[in-house]
């Protein structure tokens, strides 16, 4: 069964070699118990360890079951060990932060036997061992001779055909020691039992063969046996610990030493901590500017001018080129200089076939749609005797601006439309004919000079102005020509009593919702499509229109026509049914919004530079101004936290190192029961994975707990409530980040572990 072939263990200090076994050529019998005798220094122990793989012989062989071992490889011995052999020590080399139960089960564990089968059999060998009632102690709450036979009982749970017994006495009384001789001696009638002694009495009293050794060198045998004809097949199933297995044994570690587990995964969250309080902050400031922008700039326009600025990456890094030559140079060369808005400038050839494509555009998504044409409106007020031109306020919709007199009141091709939903009707109603809407601001004001035109003096009822009317004078009324040259009648009672003129009134008075502010502040007169289309068929066909498409100057005032005012812009201005000079697109949505910018750029598919009709997402642009910002703040102070994450990571590396230390016999019994180098590994990455976890959850809650009083600081100081608020998505990240850079820390220290020699580590107290 087993063979030493002239065995033999150096060890080499320095230059200095010591022979610890000196050719030992011992075979023993499938079940006998043989006792080892002789003087320390004789290397009894060495010969126990290599016969049971702890230790490598320097030269020699030993055959096992007719199979040699000098290929085996650091896994065939672990599995050899765990599976052959069972080891009883002196100092009984029990795991003390698992119970009796799981010592026993350990060998089973790494032998992949099943959960039920290995409690089953440890249950069974605690009682044949006499402690089946102690099965759940902790190996510190028996006493020596007790934890003796747990020893026992781990030893034999996977069934070994070999039992090595190192002073398995040596700690224990004489009545004690009796004890644990006669359950050897029992052991001994179906194994192989291995028993190194001092105690010759005892040797002699219970085994049934005696070897004596002395100074590495075998003197005698009282019972020599010759296997040179036995033959065998050594079937060894591999070891694996599951990483199930190694969490065990580390939380139960970690239990016993609770204060400095809490203190080091305090330690190690503060980064997580800081993180987290940024990312709430980060969070629910960009909630509150996501809720700013769907109230404010969710129906802000998609315009479409003549001209816009091109912001793509090649024309930013173009304008970056420029801007990178030197200022003052030496040079004395003069340089032409590049015109940056031929750079930056797009124009947009607006067609009418671009116009139909729009006009096919999926209705559903658009909240409303303009089609500026500067067209002007000639408004006439009666009050009293006297008459007055109504002119345009300042303030009205920025977004249409344009140089027509009044706004255009949006389309809208929904019921849900922009009008409806960021405007309270106070008087009247918006009707699909030609008239005109007023709009007041959150305290029912307007300009105080459109108040007085429309013939009031500091106030006027809704009732007031909903009756007032006034009179829409047309062109040919309006304009008469001297020379080349037209220009305005200037007898308002005239015109407002001309029989071409149109009536109106103001039919509705409008003012923005109060969760609406921010987007309802304009003020000012509109006038409805109605009216618009109404005004250019009369104006289409005057005679300052024909006029004007056959002049090349401006038939108002005698100029040319520049970059700046062309003469498309005057028909437009004049009433000429005219191609729009701007388009406001109002999305219902951020969603919607990004399928009109979809279909805007299918129409571009394919054509020139020239031909592209270019668009404004002010949305878009203030959204990623802000979203930049922000973003560029939360990672600045992110960085500067992950500091301390980097710090922890390192410091985890120290206490991982300092467990190792702690646990070096607990590495060795182990290895003595099969675990192989990368479980050892598996237990301390195990260790770290508990902590990191449990790390990156402190930090969480802490955190979380944090965002309590962030939250009431900055409702005083801003009014803004409950603005930190942690993403679990971000929670959920940073226990990862925490956990992997906890198992980084703890890598090198648990490779170190596992290179760990067993046989030192057992020796280790």
């Amino acid at each position: 069964m087993l063979k030493l072939s002239n065995i033999k263990k150096d060890y080499k200090t320095g230059d200095f070699v010591q022979h610890a076994l000196k050719g030992i050529n011992l075979s023993f019998r499938n079940n006998e118990f043989v006792a080892v005798l002789g003087p320390s220094g004789s290397g009894k122990t060495t010969l126990l360890n290599i016969i049971g793989g702890l230790d490598r012989y320097s030269s020699g062989d030993l055959v096992i079951d007719g199979k040699s071992t000098k290929k085996f490889k650091d896994k065939d011995w672990d599995a050899y060990r765990n599976h052959t052999i069972g080891f009883v020590f002196q100092s009984y080399n029990l795991i003390g932060h698992i119970s009796v139960l799981e010592n026993v089960e350990m060998g089973m564990t790494l032998s992949g036997v099943s959960s039920s089968e290995r409690r089953k059999r440890a249950l069974s060998l605690l009682d044949k061992v006499g402690l089946k009632e102690h099965a759940h102690k902790k190996p510190n709450q028996l006493s020596g001779g007790q934890m003796q036979r747990v020893a026992i009982a781990r030893a034999l749970a996977n069934n070994p055909k070999i039992i090595l017994a190192d002073e398995p006495t040596g700690a224990l009384d004489s009545k004690t020691s009796t004890q644990i001789m006669e359950l050897i001696k029992e052991i001994s009638k179906d194994k192989l039992v291995i028993m190194v002694t001092h105690n010759a009495e005892l040797a002699e009293s219970y085994a049934t063969r005696i070897v004596r050794m002395k100074d590495g060198e075998l003197l005698s045998d009282s019972k020599p046996y010759d296997s040179d004809n036995d033959s065998g097949n050594l079937n060894i199933k591999k070891t694996s610990m599951s990483f199930l297995t190694a969490l065990k044994l580390s939380f139960g570690n970690i239990r016993t030493k609770k204060g400095r587990t809490i203190l080091t995964a305090f330690a190690s969250s503060i980064g997580i901590i800081g993180i987290a309080l940024i990312l709430s902050l980060s969070n629910g400031f960009n909630i509150e500017v996501e809720n700013f922008e769907q109230n404010s700039l969710v129906q802000s326009p998609i315009i479409i001018s003549n001209q816009t600025v091109k912001m793509d990456e090649d024309t930013l890094n173009e304008l970056r080129g420029n801007a990178s030559k030197d200022k003052y140079p030496s040079s004395n060369k003069v340089f032409a200089d590049e015109d940056i808005a031929d750079t930056i400038i797009h124009t947009n050839k607006i067609t009418s076939e671009y116009i139909d494509y729009l006009d096919e555009m999926d209705k559903s998504n658009v909240s409303a749609i303009s089609y500026i044409k500067g067209t002007s409106i000639n408004l006439i007020s009666k009050n009293g005797d006297n008459y007055t031109l109504v002119t345009p306020s300042s303030s009205g919709m920025n977004m249409m601006s344009s140089v027509s007199s009044f706004e255009q009141l949006p389309s809208e091709p929904n019921d849900d439309g922009l009008i409806t939903n960021n405007y309270d009707v106070l008087a009247g109603e918006i009707r699909d004919e030609p008239g005109l809407v007023l709009f007041v601001d959150s305290h029912n004001q307007i300009d105080g000079s459109l108040l007085k035109q429309l013939g009031f003096d500091d106030d006027a009822s809704f009732d007031d102005i909903i009756n007032k009317e006034l009179k829409v004078v047309i062109n040919d009324d309006y304009y008469k020509k001297i020379g080349n040259v037209f220009t305005t009648e200037t007898d308002l009672d005239k015109l407002y009593n001309s029989e071409n003129s149109i009536n109106v009134k103001i039919m509705a008075v409008l003012r923005g919702k109060e969760d609406k502010e921010m987007i309802a502040s304009n003020t000012g007169l509109y006038y409805t499509d109605a009216l618009g289309n109404e005004i250019i068929s009369k104006n289409n066909e005057s005679e300052i229109v024909k006029a004007q498409r056959d002049a090349d100057y401006n038939v108002l005032t005698h100029q040319s026509f520049d970059s700046t005012v062309s003469k498309d812009t005057i028909l437009g201005y004049l009433g000429a049914d005219v191609i729009p000079t701007a388009i406001y697109i109002y999305p219902k949505d951020f969603e919607t919004k990004d399928e009109i910018t979809n279909y805007l750029d299918e129409y571009n598919d394919g054509k020139n530079e020239e031909d592209i009709i270019q668009y404004t997402d002010m949305a878009e642009m203030i959204s990623n101004l802000s979203g930049n910002i922000m973003d560029a703040i939360t990672v600045v102070l992110i960085a500067f936290s992950s500091i301390s994450l980097v710090v922890s990571s390192i410091m985890i590396g120290i206490i991982t190192y300092i467990s190792v230390l702690e646990r070096t016999k607990e590495i060795g019994i182990l290895r003595a029961i099969g675990a192989r180098k990368k479980d050892i590994t598996r237990v301390f990455n195990a260790e770290t994975f508990i902590i990191g976890i449990f790390s990156g959850v402190l930090g969480i809650t802490i955190a979380y707990l944090f965002t309590i009083p962030t939250n009431i600081i900055i409702e005083n100081l801003s009014g803004l409530a409950g603005v930190a608020k942690l993403n679990p998505i971000h929670a959920l990240i940073l226990i990862i980040i925490s956990l992997t850079l906890t198992i980084i820390g703890g890598a090198i220290p648990a490779k170190m572990a596992s290179r760990k020699d067993p046989v030192e580590a057992l020796r280790t107290e």
